[in-house]
């Protein structure tokens, strides 16, 4: 008796596509499985402001807004958008393409008819994080993706610090993160850094001084550091420890990383925390913002063998963490005005209901506001999290 063989999956299939044939492996897809006339891949620029059009890779097309518009709108709320177009036969579907909460661009898709039913919507979401998982992966072996984001080229600092970060958002159940970087093409000593585990989630915000290649430099220096301690299983305070000691042998106290430590357990919400430097924390309750007051301690490798302690604060569901490097709190504009708490505070109370990612971007833009005409002179990094915390009685379950 003949059998037939099983139909691979979409994402089988995906997967093995070489990596500089994913676009065109997903547009054969969606038209023999969704009967889409056409699909466009756009993938959000380094500086999140707009949406690059894939093409004949590396190469894109005109870029559309990441915030206006049909693709923009579903970039920025996560959701998929069906838009209405001036052929009555076709409508096109805008889908989100995220990967484990790192916005990587959309995905458009144009289906004949009244082809976007909510069913075939769910399913061309699935298919769209599917895809995102693959051009994720594919930066290990190819760099077309990654020069399809670009509007322009990144000086050698940035080229650096990009690719030591560890993407520009993560979601779990517990939590969301989302975090910004500016001037996006020309960073140099801003890097923020996080990893999870069953119970825990470790998040640091660090800041290099200098400008350029030095700055990137020395800030990888500490990164690397400090997850060479992280992994070996070591404390907070300790990891600072051993990370100021690579910087002071290296450096002999001339040049400095002032860094923040976060780590959060996510059964209670208690945050262990080490301030080593000027990065800031402020946090949103309700209503309030308040800025969280932690013991400063040395920046890591101004002095040999310095010690560090932990604090510990509290997080509740629903508060919003905000961590903010020098860049952003002692940043002047033209006439030398500071950008200061008053303002901070008015852009994350106007933000408070939007992403986290929206609102460490819409802290950046308002700094860039602030200063006016020839941009950032010095680095920014934002990072957002919003805490939501484990339910009662999903503690300790190694999820």
């Amino acid at each position: 008796m003949n059998t037939a063989e099983p139909v691979p999956s979409a994402e089988a299939l995906l997967r093995a596509a070489p990596p500089h044939a994913l676009v065109a492996t997903a547009g054969r897809l969606l038209a023999e499985r969704f009967g889409a006339l056409d699909m466009t891949l756009l993938l959000v620029d380094y500086g999140l402001s707009v949406l690059q059009p894939v093409t004949h890779l590396p190469h894109t097309g005109e870029p559309v807004s990441a915030h206006d518009g049909p693709a923009g709108t579903a970039f920025t709320s996560q959701n998929p958008v069906v838009e209405i177009t001036a052929d009555p036969a076709t409508q096109l579907v805008h889908l989100p393409i995220t990967v484990r909460g790192d916005r990587l661009g959309v995905l458009s898709v144009r289906v004949p008819g009244s082809g976007a039913d909510p069913g075939t919507v769910l399913r061309l979401c699935d298919f769209a994080t599917g895809l995102g998982h693959e051009v994720a992966t594919a930066g290990r072996d190819t760099d077309l993706y990654l020069q399809a984001r670009r509007t322009r080229r990144l000086t050698l600092a940035a080229e650096m610090q990009w690719q030591l970060l560890p993407g520009r958002g993560c979601a779990r159940d517990e939590y969301v993160i989302g975090a910004h970087l500016e001037p996006a093409y020309a960073i140099g000593g801003d890097n923020f850094d996080w990893s999870t585990s069953a119970d825990h989630l470790t998040l640091t915000v660090t800041d290099g001084m200098g400008q350029g290649i030095e700055a990137s430099l020395l800030t990888g220096l500490a990164v690397g550091a400090l997850r060479n301690a992280r992994r070996a299983g070591i404390g907070l305070a300790d990891q600072a420890c051993l990370a100021d000691q690579a910087l002071y042998s290296q450096y002999g106290g001339k040049s400095y990383a002032s860094t923040l430590l976060l780590r959060f357990d996510l059964d209670t919400g208690t945050v262990h925390a080490v301030d080593a430097g000027s990065p800031q924390l402020y946090r949103q309750r309700g209503t309030t913002v308040e800025r969280v007051e932690l013991e400063a301690q040395l920046p890591l490798g101004m002095f040999e063998e310095t010690n560090y302690e932990e604090q510990t604060f509290q997080v509740e569901p629903g508060d919003r963490l905000v961590v903010i490097s020098s860049g952003v709190h002692r940043t002047r504009s033209a006439d030398g005005e500071l950008f200061g708490e008053t303002v901070l505070r008015q852009i994350l109370g106007a933000t408070r209901q939007t992403q986290p990612h929206e609102a460490a971007r819409s802290v950046v833009a308002g700094l860039i506001e602030h200063v006016g005409g020839e941009g950032l002179l010095a680095d920014a990094a934002v990072v957002c999290l919003d805490w939501r915390g484990r339910p009662a009685g999903e503690a300790r379950t190694g999820r």
